[in-house]
């Protein structure tokens, strides 16, 4: 690996590979740095219905082994490395610290890291997930036809993920730890209208059963009694995690949650860095719309690197 590039790609996710196809195939001095194997979030789908160009839908493996291989065709130099620090105080120059002691600089940053699904940690989660273990109603909702389908959570998006669900689901039952909901009033009242959406309150779920799919859900009330509920899936909204463990927060302008702001060409307010798919501070998180961030991130830092020169 060189010590300076004209673009770094950080992140080797749906939004990572994207930014790589076009940056190799823009013959861009490059490089994704990736800490793993690539794909990120994608890797833990067990199956995409939704990405356009595949109507028979694929594993999120088989899709991220395409979208490598379309950008290894035209030579995305890929290296591993672990990234643990980020310095952008020098306008010019950006550098990248590495886990083993190096350096690496360049002139225009992607960021790619992604983000991570909140999980409750309970017995059966890991274990089921893929197999009616869900973290995105959007993405798998078509999947749950005519079943009984679990939401836990009490924010906006877990509600309103209840609401799209009911266009497939037969019940859709909220499970909320609390005897409010933290949803905006109006996105409640649409949940309290609809008659195919149930709520149990003052519950928390702590084991997910099934042989080979999710069967029944495990509960204890905040008295300490115990109930069980059979459902086909669980929805688990409790929100994500930006991974920005070494990125300069405050520079970047994050939000609240860590997450950072773009422009509509991907562009952050600092000079010559861009951001791209799940680290971005947004509403939709999918993998079309993290694929299409990177391409257009790309396009934005061959902009930038012109006007350096």
């Amino acid at each position: 690996m060189k010590s300076h590039y004209q673009l770094v790609i950080l992140g080797g996710g749906p939004a990572g590979l994207s930014a790589g196809l076009y940056a190799a195939r823009a013959r861009l001095d490059h490089v994704l740095l990736e800490k793993g194997a690539t794909g990120g979030q994608v890797l833990l789908t067990d199956w995409v219905d939704n990405y356009p160009g595949f109507p028979e839908g694929l594993t999120g493996f088989d899709l991220v082994e395409r979208m490598a291989q379309h950008a290894k065709r035209f030579d995305l130099n890929v290296e591993l490395a672990c990234v643990t620090r980020v310095d952008l105080d020098d306008e010019r120059k950006k550098v990248l610290h590495l886990e083993d002691g190096s350096m690496v600089t360049c002139d225009a940053l992607i960021i790619c890291t992604g983000a991570r699904a909140n999980t409750i940690n309970v017995p059966g989660e890991q274990e089921l997930r893929g197999k009616g273990v869900s973290y995105c109603g959007t993405c798998d909702a078509p999947f749950y036809r005519n079943m009984h389908v679990a939401v836990i959570g009490g924010g906006n998006t877990a509600i309103q993920e209840a609401e799209y669900l009911t266009k497939f689901a037969s019940k859709v039952t909220v499970i909320h730890r609390r005897d409010s909901l933290r949803a905006t009033k109006i996105i409640q009242e649409m949940a309290f209208a609809n008659d195919k959406i149930e709520f149990l309150w003052n519950k928390r779920v702590t084991a997910i059963e099934g042989s080979n799919a999710v069967e029944r859900l495990q509960l204890v009330d905040n008295d300490g009694s115990t109930s069980s509920l059979e459902v086909e899936g669980v929805f688990v909204l409790i929100g994500v995690t930006p991974n920005n463990a070494g990125l300069p927060l405050e520079q970047l302008n994050a939000d609240k949650w860590g997450f950072i702001p773009t422009d509509i060409e991907s562009r952050t307010c600092v000079p010559g860095v861009m951001a791209a798919g799940d680290i971005c501070s947004k509403d939709v998180r999918q993998i079309i719309n993290a694929a299409g961030e990177g391409a257009v991130a790309v396009l934005a830092a061959e902009k930038y690197l012109q006007g350096l020169h």
